[in-house]
């Protein structure tokens, strides 16, 4: 999604790898390249401020590749070049015609900035404008404008990648290959803002406090709202107390701030559902490459559930997924072997590069050699293997029930007790860290992080099977129903999956002379995901909890593809906090954003697994 001072992710993931990729070829982007600038009026005649990299070989046409972005363009002025162009250095040197342009109301371009802006159906005037009409009349003067083939493309990460979904719909006709890539789609649902209803709030609080400031007089930055510096994330936030006083000065004093808005509407209302840019991929022309990180903590929903939008939205489409072992926008680093405790087996940025994203757009944009890559190819956790299927999830992808039981046991079977519970007390003065590290930046490898740490404590349950006796692989979507009840009439479900290695397990040295890995006992986490308690049953209509009452909770885990190699267990964790990535939970019905430092409340909660009420979470097992 965002680039903030404070979590680092963005910061290095979109702009060092998007924008500044192979410094080794600084020099040849000057030599190969002439840059141009130019202001392209909208059909509202509001201008947006481009710039134009052009083949100095003149000799033939070129298509056109272009990126927009709220990030900034960079740099600015004729003289002053990128580094890279493109997504990757193999197409820059392929030559193409690079645009880059600020979008509507960021940095040089005139106009209000809305964050999400997906297609206006029906317009009935010049004054509909959006961000497809935005692409659309961008790429109409680029044709007009430029020494281009007719044929067009374009990428982005991120929210950039957000901008490549929304010029699907309503497409130029020139505009024949899209990429989004970690795209945001539905940011209440599963991208940045919220989770099912659970408020992100460390990555928020730190990038709005900088992303919508006041704009200088020259447009090439913004003012922070406020400055903060902090060394140990969960003690600022904890520390900080309740939200509601981030809504005034020193914080986010303006009324108009996105974090404003944000904190303004906690529920999935019409704020929300506009900004939802799935229900508008339909009828899509352009042959698209959605692409997504297993490890992204931003937008790993969005790339899967954009791929899922346009499917069952766009019969005869030209759609393919990739998801591989990255962060949010790994891939487009020089290189990429390993992650966390993960080594790959070898640099996997280097066949997507080369193998499928090059590929894609020169055969759709140059007609050059051929793209037969697989509808779906993901790369499989625990084994290091790419894999290929023809639909997502696989058709042979089963999904299996394994029931909690007493004593911490995860099995197939279900239970036969009449009445059985495990029961812990969550407290939100003392919230579960989502990490073991002491950072002031969000530890990006808590997604593979040792669960160890949380398994050891009091308001953490932990289910486990025993050892496999042969290999387990899930491909697919996790679900967790869950079987609870509380004293207090609200809490938070945080349900992990998580991959237990052998005692005496060992992961080879990644390099020649260092000692290898030991792992034996480790937690690895696999999977994990948030669901607001209140949102159980509607995400725009909340509804408390009755003290003591059995109810379902469902809480939907993004897909996986990993594989528990023999001898190793699956754990399922459940805890009620995940600070301070997630924003405590007073634990009682109400508006947390106006919640006072009373109303923050303990909570006994009890995951019942028994023969009426057996909990239990659906895993897409292979067969």
């Amino acid at each position: 999604m965002k680039i903030f001072v404070f979590c680092s992710c963005l910061l290095i993931s979109v702009m060092s790898f998007a924008q500044n990729v192979a410094v080794q070829d600084t020099g040849f982007v000057r030599s190969n390249y002439k840059k141009t600038e130019q202001y392209i009026t909208m059909r509202d005649g509001v201008k947006l401020f481009t710039a134009i990299y052009t083949p100095i070989d003149s000799s033939q046409t070129y298509p056109i590749l272009m990126q927009r972005t709220p990030y900034s363009i960079r740099p600015y002025g004729t003289n002053n070049y990128r580094r890279s162009l493109g997504p990757n250095a193999n197409l820059m040197r392929e030559k193409y015609i690079f645009v880059y342009q600020d979008a509507r109301g960021r940095y040089k371009s005139e106009g209000t900035f809305r964050e999400m802006t997906p297609a206006i159906p029906n317009k009935k005037s010049k004054k509909d404008v959006d961000e497809s009409s935005d692409t659309y009349d961008t790429i109409e003067w680029l044709l007009k404008h430029t020494k281009n083939n007719g044929k067009v493309g374009q990428s982005g990460i991120s929210f950039p990648g957000y901008y490549s979904s929304a010029a699907l719909p309503d497409a130029h006709p020139a505009l024949v290959a899209v990429s989004p890539q970690a795209p945001m789609s539905d940011e209440f649902i599963g991208d940045d803002c919220y989770h099912n209803g659970a408020f992100f709030l460390m990555d928020n609080f730190g990038f709005y406090s900088g992303f919508d400031g006041p704009k200088s007089a020259d447009g090439q930055s913004y003012q922070s709202h406020f400055q903060a510096s902090y060394s140990d994330a969960y003690q600022y936030f904890l520390d900080f107390g309740p939200l509601k006083k981030s809504n005034a000065a020193p914080y986010f004093a303006d009324p108009n701030s996105i974090w404003r808005q944000t904190t303004a509407h906690p529920v999935y209302d019409e704020f929300w559902q506009s900004r939802n840019i799935k229900n508008h991929l339909k009828n899509i022309k352009p042959a698209v490459l959605v692409v997504g990180g297993w490890f992204d903590a931003e937008d790993l929903y969005g790339a899967l559930k954009t791929y899922a939008a346009i499917e069952k939205q766009s019969p005869g489409n030209n759609n393919r997924l990739v998801m591989g072992p990255w962060t949010h926008g790994g891939w487009a680093a020089p290189e990429w072997k390993g992650f966390a405790q993960y080594q790959f087996g070898g640099d996997v940025n280097k066949y997507f590069q080369e193998e499928i994203e090059t590929k894609f757009f020169n055969f759709y944009l140059k007609g050059k050699g051929s793209f037969d890559q697989a509808e779906v190819t993901v790369f499989e956790t625990g084994t290091n293997k790419w894999k290929n299927y023809d639909v997502w999830p696989p058709k042979n992808s089963q999904a299996t029930a394994y029931y909690l039981d007493t004593k911490g046991k995860l099995s197939a079977s279900k239970p036969a007790a009449a009445k059985s519970a495990t029961e812990y007390e969550s407290d939100p003065a003392k919230p579960v860290p989502y990490t073991n590290v002491i950072s002031g930046r969000r530890n990006n490898e808590y997604m593979a992080e040792d669960q160890r740490f949380a398994s050891r404590r009091p308001d953490v349950l932990s289910f486990q099977t025993d050892s496999l006796t042969e290999d387990l692989t899930l491909t697919g979507e996790i679900v967790a129903n869950l079987m609870v009840s509380m004293t207090g009439s609200d809490a938070d479900f945080i349900v992990k999956v998580i991959d237990v290695w052998p005692i005496n397990s060992t992961i080879p040295a990644a390099k020649e002379g260092e000692r290898p890995v030991q792992m034996g006992g480790y937690q690895q986490m696999v999977r994990a995901e948030v669901l607001r308690g209140k949102f159980r049953n509607s995400f725009s209509k909340p509804e408390p909890f009755a003290k003591d009452k059995v109810e379902k909770v469902t809480v939907k885990l993004n897909e996986v593809a990993h594989t528990f190699k023999k001898g190793h267990r699956v754990m399922v964790q459940i805890q009620s906090s995940w600070f301070p990535l997630v924003d405590r939970n007073p634990q009682k019905f109400i508006n947390i954003f106006e919640a006072n430092e009373a109303d923050f409340q303990k909570s006994r909660i009890a995951i019942h697994h028994d023969a009426t009420n057996s909990s239990h979470i659906m895993l897409p097992v292979m067969r």
